[in-house]
């Protein structure tokens, strides 16, 4: 994909739009576009564009591209979503070994590309809803797209400590689901004290040995039955009043044990760790879309099945799904909108072409 800004050296705007379908606008004043060496800026005009390339935007892009609508996925900063901070990934079908989630996420890439997707390697920067086409711009790029498949995810919420990003997938998780297998006879710790904690702990006690649940108060956020259910598991242990202070140890590259500091005393400890789940919670990616989409008290995209509230723009995967949160179920909502897509399209151009053949009959009957 060329750059947005193109000075007018030897340039032939004309054989450019047939290649890229792009409109150019020269940004000098009474300058033809044929002579003008000032910046020219270039809109990329789309059918279908997808916002997102994790689990449910590259699914997305294989089916649009697969339909002949030459697709455009705008990748965000994350490439591949949150899967590439995975390591194994066994609950994926078609992979009876399992898959590193970056080489997963990296053989959906090429499926889409080798069907005539298109990537921009940047991150939207705004998102006009207001009228058709809708408008995204990038730091350098705008697109005018019929469609938008909105697949931007949903990124998890950590305490904010250096050994998280480094260890993330080496024993320092944000899915119990995802990862808990890897786990067995193993000591874990979760971090939280909501729903999401409770279930993480409990659904860690069918493998680890032991799973201690940590929490910075002594009461929960959690609904009293699921602290009453995690209460009632023996293998579940307590650690109230407490925060991690520090996860070891980044120069091995495993987690080896936490450093525990109890904010009423002030008590630091070293415990014995093999694992940490963070589970204080997932914030989606949707402040683009905040007064022009509806979102649910946890900003979370309010979808019909994938349909959004404006004809023409469809959201798929962990932006609109905060309950089943897996790889899988976000590319299954990724093949929907791809299809809801694909049917409007269909749809708005049998409308189109019914009122040109009216017009036309019109000016025949008139004659």
């Amino acid at each position: 994909m060329p750059p947005s800004l193109l000075y007018l050296s030897n340039f032939e705007p004309a054989r450019c739009s047939r290649r890229y379908n792009l409109e150019l606008k020269c940004a000098g004043r009474n300058h033809s576009p044929q002579t003008c060496r000032k910046k020219v800026e270039m809109i990329i005009r789309k059918k279908v564009t997808i916002l997102g390339s994790g689990s449910a935007g590259l699914t997305a892009a294989i089916y649009a591209a697969r339909a002949d609508l030459e697709p455009l996925v705008i990748q965000g900063l994350q490439a591949g979503g949150q899967l590439t901070i995975t390591t194994d990934v066994e609950n994926f079908p078609g992979f009876p070994n399992g898959i590193q989630g970056p080489e997963l996420m990296e053989e959906m890439h090429k499926q889409a590309e080798r069907f005539g997707t298109q990537f921009i390697y940047d991150n939207a920067e705004s998102v006009d809803l207001s009228r058709r086409p809708f408008v995204v711009k990038t730091s350098s790029d705008e697109v005018h797209t019929d469609t938008l498949l909105i697949c931007t995810g949903a990124s998890a919420k950590l305490l904010g400590l250096e050994a998280e990003n480094k260890l993330m997938g080496h024993g320092v998780s944000a899915c119990a689901t995802c990862d808990g297998f890897f786990f067995k006879d193993k000591t874990v710790f979760v971090v939280g004290g909501g729903d999401t904690a409770m279930e993480e702990a409990m659904f860690l006690t069918r493998f680890a040995t032991s799973v201690t649940l940590i929490h910075r108060r002594d009461q929960f956020r959690a609904s009293k039955i699921m602290v009453d259910r995690a209460r009632d598991n023996a293998k579940i242990q307590w650690l109230l009043n407490c925060v991690i202070d520090e996860i070891n140890d980044v120069e091995k590259g495993y987690v080896t044990g936490i450093k525990v500091r109890n904010i009423k005393t002030g008590e630091v400890k070293e415990m014995p760790a093999d694992g940490v789940f963070i589970a204080i919670g997932h914030q989606p990616n949707t402040d683009l879309f905040k007064g022009q989409l509806d979102m649910d008290e946890n900003d979370y995209l309010v979808t019909d099945g994938v349909k959004t509230k404006i004809e023409g723009v469809f959201a798929a995967g962990d932006v609109m799904d905060p309950h089943y949160r897996q790889a899988v179920t976000a590319a299954g909502a990724g093949c929907k909108a791809a299809l809801e897509a694909q049917w409007f399209l269909e749809q708005q151009e049998a409308a189109e072409k019914k009122t040109a053949q009216a017009g036309t009959a019109a000016g025949a009957t008139k004659e």
